[in-house]
């Protein structure tokens, strides 16, 4: 029998459930009510009833340990404190929502602490509208230690962050998107738990394999069936009762199981009878996880860091693997998805990375200039902005929001921000300290940290200025960019969108050392011809001679993105 995660309500009674299989007892405690001992039932299972309405406050006694539900749907004194019981259905949704295809999505990444909580994003939302951008991704909001996190250090990923809002604050913000035509996505992250408030290894080291290596410990034990059904449950809930309209899986190479991808998005497919959409970041690059019917696409980080070579000249670290002969790798992105199609990297010691990818329609990939890691994982959170030629990059931004790939924009881009989006943690005391210096120690391989002291000027993540220094504010050209942005999103939604699904590569080829010229025909037989130039010097190449949808300076000149639509 399969038994579900977290509390499930009976008008006045909850029935409350508990994996332990490491424990021979359980009792359940109801703050101000009486303390009732589980029952012990197969498989390690706990199970208890207790009158316990919407708002009850309750844990788990293991012993000397005092636990949260890890499906607790709200908590109320953080990771730490008290689970509290939820009522699903208490939320009365105002509007009725069919979603939007695939092919219209334009995706702004948003962080929903530094927008002020789920009613900061909702407020957030109408500026969406008016450039242009048709869905919303939150990166994780699920419950971490402390008030102020990325959110890839999650514990309890069933309940939303107190510091972000309760419950129904998550789902007015939902309801609020889906009136202004919006889509929302939500990042989950089910390939680690994060280092404050983990509790199942005390009571269920089975939900581990300890002999498996991840970045973050022992991987999840995805092939048994008690943390499968917690992630398959938990991504579910986001979908039914949020009405969330997608979910981006972090880091998924971590999980190494492909079975229980496979298997998670058949589940989701066949019980949500909507529209969902359900996107991967997948190092390994693998193309047979974006077959139809399983995951509508991938983020693709080539895309990202074969132009921020050639927008920024860097080579350090795994920029390293797009080094080398930049403009032919940029033109194998554009024709064929991925870049790494079983090539060896250097970054991963030489390891192969990533499978076949043109058979695959340019949809099935992400595409971003920047996004949380890439503009965070550096030291000072520097924004391409601070790092590129302007004209640069207005160019490579022409090239986002106009080739077939689904282009997605961190927050701030559009305003041009030169804020920094800096790593962030509210954790204290000794774990503060390791996570500090671990931080720091993250950058000894760059040519730029091998001084110590250069490396102690990286900015501490548990200190508030760290997070308040990382809101997007707007650039000292904003209004040139929200223009820059807002026309080019209007041609992709007038002309681009209503000609892309079904839309497929003629070829791309590197016609100079920064240039590439790319081409695609469109679902209704016309051909989208894209030429880029990011170097200093005019190119020659051949390039249709007729009127052009947009263009960035003159055609192939220095600095230069043109558009042909005919």
């Amino acid at each position: 029998m399969t038994v579900r995660w977290g509390p499930e309500r009976h008008g006045d009674t909850t029935t409350f459930r508990l994996w332990a299989p490491d424990r021979d007892a359980v009792t359940l405690e109801i703050d101000g009510g009486d303390h009732v001992t589980m029952t012990a039932g197969d498989g390690g299972w706990f199970t208890a009833d207790a009158p316990a309405g919407a708002g009850t406050r309750y844990r788990f006694r293991l012993g000397d340990l005092a636990v949260p539900d890890p499906a607790s749907r709200g908590q109320d004194g953080g990771v730490n404190g008290w689970s509290v019981v939820v009522d699903p259905d208490a939320y009365q949704w105002r509007t009725e929502w069919d979603g939007r295809p695939w092919e219209s999505m334009v995706i702004e990444e948003v962080h929903a602490g530094l927008l002020g909580g789920f009613t900061g994003v909702a407020d957030h939302l109408p500026h969406l509208v008016d450039l242009g951008v048709t869905a919303i991704e939150l990166m994780p909001v699920n419950a971490f230690g402390g008030t102020r996190n990325w959110g890839y250090d999650g514990v309890l990923p069933y309940a939303p962050a107190e510091s972000y809002g309760t419950p129904d604050e998550l789902k007015a913000m939902v309801d609020r998107a889906h009136q202004l035509g919006i889509s929302v996505f939500l990042d989950v992250v089910y390939n680690h738990f994060g280092p404050d408030g983990n509790y199942l290894g005390e009571y269920a080291s089975a939900f581990f394999h300890p002999e498996v290596k991840t970045p973050w410990g022992g991987a999840v034990a995805v092939d048994e069936e008690a943390p499968r059904r917690f992630f398959i449950d938990n991504a579910l809930m986001w979908l039914e009762d949020y009405r969330i309209d997608g979910l981006r899986f972090d880091a998924v190479h971590a999980i190494a199981n492909n079975g229980f991808l496979d298997a998670m998005a058949a589940e989701i497919r066949e019980r949500v009878k909507r529209p969902v959409h359900l996107v991967l970041e997948n190092e390994k690059n693998d193309a047979a996880r974006l077959a139809e019917g399983k995951y509508d696409a991938q983020w693709n980080d080539d895309f990202h860091n074969v132009l921020h070579v050639l927008l920024t000249g860097e080579t350090d670290a795994y920029y390293a693997d797009f080094a080398d002969r930049p403009a032919d790798r940029l033109a194998r992105c554009l024709a064929e998805g991925f870049i790494y199609q079983g090539e060896g990297s250097a970054n991963h010691d030489g390891e192969t990375r990533g499978t076949p990818s043109a058979h695959l329609p340019p949809t099935r990939f992400v595409s971003f200039l920047q996004n949380h890691d890439q503009i965070g994982n550096r030291a000072f959170g520097e924004r391409l902005t601070k790092l590129a030629d302007p004209a640069k990059l207005a160019a490579a931004t022409v090239l986002w929001a106009l080739s077939p790939q689904i282009p997605l924009l961190f927050m701030g881009d559009a305003a041009g921000s030169e804020s920094p989006f800096l790593f962030f943690t509210d954790f204290h005391d000794e774990l503060a300290d390791a996570v500090r210096e671990g931080r720091r120690g993250e950058f000894k391989k760059f040519a730029a940290f091998q001084d110590e002291a250069k490396r102690e000027t990286i900015p501490d993540p548990n200190a508030k200025s760290t997070f308040d220094r990382s809101r997007a504010e707007d650039g000292p050209d904003a209004d040139h960019w929200r223009d820059l942005y807002a026309r080019l999103l209007k041609l992709r939604a007038e002309r681009i969108v209503p000609v892309l699904a079904g839309a497929s590569s003629l070829g791309a080829e590197a016609v100079g050392d920064a240039a590439v010229v790319a081409r695609w025909r469109m679902a209704d037989g016309t051909t989208l011809t894209i030429a880029l130039n990011l170097s200093d010097e005019a190119v020659a190449a051949t390039i249709p001679d007729g009127p052009l949808l947009f263009a960035a300076g003159r055609p192939l000149a220095p600095s230069s993105c043109a558009v042909w639509l005919a």
